[in-house]
């Protein structure tokens, strides 16, 4: 632990550095690489290539570089010298400074030129790295004072933000201007894409050794099927960079991030295509999806796991997530509904595309639970994910429902008295088997915490569920219907103007009239 505290507290520093003052630090950061790099190459030449046998085979397997030797000595040249120019170029060394250290890195590979001994080339580059390493920490040096500054800065400004706006401003400000979500996404992406390329080169590369043992590398067909992955192999290498994109709580995080992004744009595109204008329903999907996903995740400890059951828990909480995401697109796409329906919008182009989202909210989470139920037995996870989508099959029939009310009294020429009675029973119902619902799942929960995973997570999010779902949806349901009884009653208690009372208010307001007139 106290190894990884020097490393937090750069990588602190680091992201709270300014754009100009980050910049500046990664110039000098790849300028370091680009050091490391020649200093490497020229170690491993002059140390493990012979330049003047058959063609050399790399460690990797490639046998890309030539049988000449002099080419192969200029193109490793050539490449020292673009590694030189670049370190000069991001270190912003003078001119005369900048010729020695060029000159510096491409002296190893001279000595090789003129055939020295071998300890005498190795002598040669070991004090060429040291000059090399020698220069980079007098540039550093010499750049100290700048860094000492930077921070100095960012710490002041913390500070005063700090005494002015608070905490939670002064961490909402430091999260939108590090753009963390944006750093764990590529972070994620970057690392996966990596472990997908080197998986795929093993797999190419035990193929292509396998090949040549048999002797099927005798024609191009053998050489053609290595660079193609079969249906079992590509399965198993999607699973490994799936169980090794979840084996940390840093990965869980930028996995999280990715699904920010993924149901982000998905919201964008639902609201686009319903043709919503609210302004804030296009980013809840894409805080809600993430946070969900990453309780889920803490709940059961998702990166201890081992890879297998890693795997299957990772399935089950995206069949959760995939339900949970159709739920906030029914919450987006029922205020629409409902306002056409209020309006009395008669555009059938503009009804289509909500209907068309409210029927595949109705068949999709039918076709999930069709789908889980046969292939998988009856368990505590399996009943979760089919009452929600037996829940948001009923909410879509209820806004449907709603919305046939709505239109059927816009159609009519007559005065439907009953109709915010009728929606008043219908939303009424469909409250009551949400809350029940509630009441399932938080059974289900208790069951799943007492006898196949319990944790503290897991225990505060119970707790937090019948607050909300569960006690405060039935005190609001119970008030509303006070409300609407008493309203009911006053309204009930007016008396009733029949015949000649109604004959003699319209003249005495009609008199009424013609005096304040004269």
């Amino acid at each position: 632990l106290l190894r990884c505290v020097p490393g937090v507290l750069i990588s602190t520093v680091v992201l709270l550095l300014s754009q100009k003052a980050l910049f500046k630090f990664y110039t000098l950061f790849f300028a370091v690489l680009l050091g490391m790099a020649a200093v490497l190459i020229n170690y491993y030449a002059t140390s493990h290539m012979d330049f003047y046998n058959a063609y050399y085979k790399a460690a990797l397997g490639f046998r890309l570089l030539p049988r000449n030797g002099p080419t192969l000595w200029l193109g490793m040249a050539a490449v020292q010298l673009v590694f030189g120019i670049g370190y000069v170029f991001l270190l912003n060394l003078q001119s005369v400074f900048a010729a020695l250290v060029v000159l510096d890195i491409m002296i190893p590979l001279w000595g090789l030129m003129i055939e020295l001994p071998a300890d005498v080339r190795h002598l040669v580059a070991m004090f060429s790295g040291l000059v090399l390493a020698l220069s980079t920490a007098v540039c550093l040096a010499t750049r100290l004072k700048w860094f000492y500054y930077s921070c100095r800065y960012v710490y002041l400004l913390v500070r005063h933000m700090y005494r002015i706006y608070g905490l939670q401003l002064l961490l909402e400000d430091t999260w939108k201007r590090i753009r963390f979500p944006d750093v764990l996404r590529v972070f994620w992406l970057t690392r996966v894409t990596a472990q997908a390329l080197i998986l795929v080169y093993v797999v190419q590369a035990v193929g292509r050794e396998s090949g040549d043992a048999t002797g099927g590398a005798a024609d191009g067909s053998s050489d053609a099927q290595v660079y193609l992955l079969s249906w079992d192999v590509f399965w198993d290498l999607t699973s490994n960079i799936i169980i090794s994109g979840c084996d940390s709580m840093l990965t869980i995080m930028g996995m999280s991030a990715v699904i920010s992004s993924v149901a982000h744009y998905l919201g964008l595109s639902i609201l686009a295509f319903i043709g919503s204008t609210e302004e804030e329903d296009d980013k809840r999907l894409g805080f809600k999806a993430p946070v969900l996903f990453f309780i889920l995740a803490l709940q059961t400890g998702l990166s201890s796991l081992e890879p297998e059951e890693r795997l299957v828990r990772l399935s089950r909480y995206m069949c959760l997530l995939l339900t949970a995401i159709l739920h906030f697109i029914h919450g987006m796409t029922d205020p629409v509904l409902m306002s056409l329906s209020a309006s009395h919008v008669s555009s059938f182009r503009r009804h289509f595309p909500v209907l068309l989202v409210s029927l595949a909210l109705f068949v999709l989470p039918a076709v999930l639970s069709y789908a889980l139920w046969h292939h998988y037995l009856l368990n505590t996870w399996l009943f979760a994910v089919t009452a929600f989508c037996v829940e948001l099959c009923l909410k879509v029939v209820v806004s449907l429902t709603v919305y046939g009310l709505f239109m059927a009294d816009g159609f009519s020429n007559v005065l439907w008295e009953k109709l915010d009675d009728y929606v008043y029973y219908v939303r009424s119902t469909g409250n009551i088997i949400e809350f029940l619902f509630g009441v399932i799942m938080f059974g289900n929960g208790a069951y799943t915490m007492m006898f196949e995973t319990g944790s503290k997570i897991r225990a505060c999010m119970m707790c937090l569920h019948a607050y909300f779902n569960m006690y405060l949806q039935a005190k609001n349901g119970w008030k509303t219907f006070i409300n609407r009884r008493t309203a009911v009653k006053k309204i009930n208690s007016l008396p009733e103007v029949r015949g000649d009372q109604l004959r003699n208010i319209e003249d005495f307001d009609f008199n009424h009239g013609t005096t304040q007139i004269h």
